[in-house]
């Protein structure tokens, strides 16, 4: 019983940390990165595609993205939603075979709105890896009469390394995304 509550609490970890290190890859940093598109939406076809199915999308230098799509009849979709995307800033042009995205220069002020926002990404990764302790602890505590005091003791602890090997590696991300947007 204490095994399976601390896999599955190790499982929703997981989950939680692998869900920042995704929305991390998704921040613009100062060179293109192909991740930063990968959840944009595309009106195709009256239904809202994610543009890896739709196209491929690969660095052509360091501030510039080319996107290939497998049917050019999606292009203008495509360079349309590329347009009104939220904290990109950048300005596609479509030569009717492929679209070139390219982006502009951080400055330092948008560096600084890029990092506070990494921040607070982050932090919703620690809560969310604290709120799923706190449901381990839970149960923990309900199954001390069944397997007794000591058991559970040695699963709390457990249960403390985790949960700080978990947001330690949150943290690493976290400086890691910070020094990449800082780095001019």
């Amino acid at each position: 019983m204490i095994t399976e509550v601390l896999s599955e609490v190790k499982t929703q970890m997981e989950k939680a940390t692998a869900a920042i290190k995704d929305g991390f890859a998704n921040v613009r940093t100062g060179r293109a990165n192909p991740a930063l598109l990968q959840n944009v939406q595309i009106d195709y076809y009256g239904t809202m595609t994610p543009l890896p199915q739709l196209a491929s999308v690969q660095n052509q230098d360091a501030r510039s993205l080319l996107i290939t799509p497998y049917d050019k009849s999606a292009l203008q979709s495509i360079e349309k939603a590329i347009r009104e995307m939220p904290n990109l800033g950048a300005n596609p042009s479509n030569d009717g075979n492929v679209v070139r995205v390219t982006l502009p220069e951080l400055t330092e002020e948008r560096r600084r709105d890029y990092v506070k926002m990494v921040k607070n990404r982050a932090e919703e990764g620690r809560i969310a890896v604290r709120a799923a302790r706190r449901k381990a602890k839970d149960e923990l505590d309900k199954l001390k009469q069944e397997v007794g005091e000591d058991e559970v003791g040695r699963a709390e602890k457990e249960l403390e390394s985790i949960t700080k090997s978990f947001i330690d590696q949150i943290d690493s991300a976290l400086s890691k995304k910070e020094a990449e947007l800082l780095e001019v």
